[in-house]
This record gives C-alpha cells, sequence and structure tokens, in this order.
C-alpha cells in the first residue's frame, strides 16, 4: 500500500475503493499533491472526496490536473461548460441517467482514461453508485478461462436497448445534434491497463454486445457469464452521496451502477470525461 503525506487515505472495500480526506481542494494543490492523488486512484480504482463545493469552473480545473476533458456524444453540457454534463433525475422521472453496469462509453475507438463526478443534489435517501473491479474479476478466473479470452475482442455499441433507455429523459430536453449516431467499437476482452500493468476484464453489460466474429446469439452465454462475474459483491464498494462529494474512478478498470431507488426526488451530479486511449 502506498504512503500518503498530502491526506489521508481510507480503503472502502477490499477489492475497490477508497476514502480521501484532510485536504481542501478550494485551496492551490501542489504537484506533489496531485501526484500523490494519481497514486491513490491507481491503487484503488476510485476515490471519493466530500465537502469540496467547487464551482463548474474549479471542479474542471481539478479534473484537468488529471487529463484533457473531453466531449460526451450526447448530451448537452451545462451552461457556459460544455463539457460538463448533468447527471440528472427529476422527480417525474422513472429511469436514472446510465443507470445500469457498464464502463463510460467503451463504444468510442478511444475510450475516456477516467470520468469525474461531483455531487450537486441529492436525494434524502438512495442514489448511491456501485462500483466494481476488472482487475478483481480477471484475478479470480481460472487459468484456463483467463487464457480463453485473452484471445476475443468485445464489440460495443451505443446502441443496446437497456442502455439507450436510460439516457431518454436527457435526450429530450438536452440532446446534442450527434443524437441519431450509432458508435461501435471493439476492444480487447482483457485489457492490459497502460500505467500499472494489470489485466483487467475489460466487457460490460452497458455496451458489450458480442465477441468479434460471432453473432450475439453465439456470445450471449459466455457474455452472461462474465456479467454476472464481474459484479460479485466481494469485487464491489458502494459510495453514499452527499452534496460537495466527488467520485473520480478509472475507466480502464472500473465499472459502475448508479442505482434507481429514490423515485419522487431531485438527484443531479456534474459530470467530466478524461481522455483516453486505445486499449490493448
Amino acid at each position: 500500500m502506498a504512503d500518503f503525506t498530502h491526506f489521508s487515505v481510507q480503503p472502502l472495500a477490499g477489492a475497490i475503493g477508497a476514502l480521501v480526506d484532510g485536504i481542501d481542494l478550494q485551496k492551490p494543490l501542489s504537484a506533489a499533491a496531485i501526484a500523490e492523488m494519481r497514486a491513490a486512484w491507481l491503487t484503488y480504482g476510485v476515490i471519493f472526496l466530500r465537502n469540496q463545493p467547487l464551482p463548474p469552473a474549479a471542479f474542471q480545473a481539478f479534473a484537468e490536473h488529471f487529463g484533457k476533458v473531453i466531449e460526451y456524444p450526447f448530451v448537452q453540457g451545462i451552461a457556459g461548460f460544455p463539457l460538463i454534463i448533468p447527471v440528472l433525475k427529476l422527480p417525474h422521472e422513472r429511469n436514472n441517467f446510465g443507470g445500469i453496469w457498464h464502463t463510460d462509453t467503451s463504444y468510442l475507438a478511444e475510450p475516456p482514461m477516467a470520468t469525474m463526478v461531483i455531487a450537486r443534489e441529492v436525494p434524502p435517501t438512495g442514489g448511491d453508485t456501485l462500483f466494481a473491479s476488472g482487475y478483481a474479476a480477471f484475478d479470480a478466473l481460472s487459468p484456463a478461462m483467463q487464457q480463453m479470452l485473452a484471445g476475443l475482442r468485445g464489440v460495443s455499441t451505443s446502441a443496446k436497448a437497456d442502455t439507450t433507455k436510460t439516457r431518454e429523459d436527457r435526450i429530450k430536453d438536452s440532446a446534442t445534434d450527434k443524437i441519431t449516431q450509432e458508435h461501435v467499437a471493439e476492444h480487447p476482452v482483457v485489457r492490459t491497463h497502460p500505467e500499472t500493468g494489470r489485466k483487467s476484464l475489460y466487457v460490460n453489460f452497458g455496451h458489450t454486445a458480442r465477441f468479434a466474429g460471432m453473432t450475439e446469439e453465439e456470445s450471449r452465454p459466455l457474455l452472461d457469464f462474465l456479467f454476472a462475474h464481474q459484479i460479485r459483491p466481494e469485487f464491489t464498494c458502494r459510495f453514499s452521496w452527499t452534496v460537495g462529494s466527488i467520485a473520480f474512478w478509472d475507466n480502464r478498470c472500473v465499472l459502475h451502477n448508479p442505482i434507481n431507488d429514490y423515485h419522487g426526488y431531485t438527484r443531479l451530479l456534474h459530470r467530466v470525461t478524461l481522455q483516453g486511449d486505445k486499449p490493448c
């Protein structure tokens, strides 16, 4: 476990997740503090900070310490900040944005390296987010299964019905001109992390439709097993939001699922994604 001198780090679960405490993001951050935070993020897959009431400009500036903030293809950004999108569910709505196990935009040729989210309004109870470790999921597979998966590539699409349904409400009020486009990309099922060198299971229920060279019907039995395997409880952690909370996760080795259990209340987060590279 890494040593941290600029803040404290408290792991939340055995496989993934840690709470970073003792640092105020409203104050200038040294290069050493940023380096330590990146180290914590790489170690735990997702890190959380509480009580960080950053306005949009400061929130985006904080994210830019770790990479280039990029556009999300389907939903417009907030006023004055086109790269910050609202993750919003209103009291009368039944579907929550992205409310399914997934890795963000794996249907792009170069999926985002990371996602960062800050809570602006939360329900009195509910609205937690689950995270799962692709490292732990891969490590728990048998050697024979690991070897077989190493030769497969998954095809991800932005048009899987279960996922498009979670976007419907935001598409009605804030769609971009790219909403009619279907994005499709092919990536290795076992991904090697470019910074840690660790192997991660890199498929997800939200976007992976089949294996390259196979039909969806042929792919379904193995994909169904992998989708269930990668979210086993021992691979996960759960985060309860408060206003001003920040979550920062590594899309190269982490899945997430926002829980839709707060009908009748507003939940608003602001989200940015950071540019990634081609998985290998």
